[in-house]
């Protein structure tokens, strides 16, 4: 699988190396082929009875949200003796944790930092990535990490805990955010109040025989004010290695937090549209390389999407090759004879999406993954075609 990464890795450096700021987000999860007991090589999931494997994965996305593409891809089965045992695996060094992932995804940096000297990189990660080792690793100049925290963690400061630490510091500020309905709950604008400090983390009792040393960082607070009655206030906590002192600062953290959306996106398109549950590879190692090859496609999916929105204007020669427009017009307006300048990335976009069985009705939402998923499927037949009839003519 690394070799099937190895050269869109390159070219997603090159990506990087045009933009300021990339955020390296984190996340796992796990593929479960329970429907197929006679694949070998497979393991257990996160209750225990699964029948599967597991993917850690770190996508550099720009702070508008444009995945660049994937950066690492950590693939591996869990034995069923790994499910309990909670206090011997405590005892175990990083190394030889799963939660090294989440060290490993930042350490995954700095080679790619050398390679992208003038973009600052910041390893993103959810409640899980809260891993005291993760905030005592070395990084080199450039290289961030933001991270929610999952702990209430001990602090050298007279409050003694995190969380009482910040509600005790003055708001900085205020911001709305809309929140979207969702099943039973009904959308909303809700206020945040906004707070950040500095604190001084001590390193976790359970470990007090390592001599950690403790550790500044900075903690972001979003707390809703007067949430409808009966809802839970939305609430975000986030540590971050990076000075965070103006309500500028505060906001910026917590939009950047918020684009881990986007490789969560990434893993449906995966799981949806490439459908790789649904594959009859055989072995593990069959599923492994067909994921790492999936995966560039998903990406390339999820790229169109959201560069179709944020640069609508821009050729579509960015994201197709000459081949592949050129057989995309033809077959969209019934013609043999494509322009000599490449269509914009939007109508290329929705031409594709239609290829999926999208319509593309004046009140239908712009198209998404899956819809794209199945409109490159055509298009890759569509252009092998049109390569044949240019060869013959």
């Amino acid at each position: 699988p690394d070799g099937i990464l190895a050269s869109h890795v390159a070219q997603t450096v090159g990506r990087m190396q045009q933009v300021p700021v990339v955020l390296a987000v984190q996340d796992t999860t796990e593929f479960n082929l329970a429907n197929l007991p006679a694949t070998e090589g497979l393991g257990h999931g996160t209750g225990g009875n699964l029948h599967g494997f597991m993917l850690h994965s770190v996508l550099a996305v720009t702070p508008e949200g444009l995945p660049l593409g994937v950066l690492s891809m950590k693939t591996w089965v869990r034995e069923p003796q790994a499910s309990g045992k909670a206090r011997q695996r405590r005892a175990l060094s990083i190394r030889d944790k799963e939660s090294v992932k989440w060290l490993e995804g930042l350490e995954c940096l700095e080679p790619l930092k050398m390679q992208c000297p003038d973009t600052h990189l910041v390893a993103v990660s959810d409640r899980e990535g809260d891993v005291y080792d993760v905030f005592l690793a070395p990084r080199p100049a450039g290289v961030d990490w933001l991270v929610r925290a999952a702990w209430n963690r001990g602090v050298d400061h007279p409050e003694k805990y995190l969380w009482e630490t910040v509600a005790a510091a003055p708001v900085l500020g205020e911001t709305v955010l809309h929140v979207p309905r969702s099943g039973a709950r009904q959308a909303r604008s809700a206020r945040l109040a906004l707070r950040c400090v500095p604190v001084q983390l001590r390193p976790p009792r359970s470990r007090g025989a390592e001599a950690l040393p403790s550790l500044e960082v900075f903690a972001i607070h979003a707390l809703e004010i007067d949430p409808p009655e009966g809802v839970e206030p939305l609430e975000w906590m986030l540590l971050s290695s990076m000075p965070t002192q103006t309500l500028e600062d505060v906001l910026e953290r917590l939009s950047w937090y918020a684009r881990r959306w986007t490789i969560e996106s990434w893993h449906r398109v995966l799981k949806s549209g490439c459908q790789i549950e649904a594959r009859q590879f055989g072995t593990l190692e069959r599923f492994l390389r067909a994921t790492a090859l999936f995966a560039v496609i998903g990406w390339r999916i999820l790229y169109s999407t959201m560069l179709g929105r944020l640069e609508a204007d821009i050729p579509c020669s960015v994201l197709l090759q000459s081949l592949e427009w050129q057989a995309l017009y033809c077959r969209t307006h019934g013609t043999t004879k494509p322009p000599e300048q490449a269509p914009k990335l939007s109508e290329a976009v929705l031409w594709i999406a239609k290829l999926g069985g999208y319509l593309g009705r004046k009140n239908d939402d712009p198209p998404g993954a899956t819809v794209l998923w199945r409109g490159f499927l055509v298009l890759h037949e569509i252009t092998e075609m049109y390569r044949i009839f240019q060869k013959n003519e």
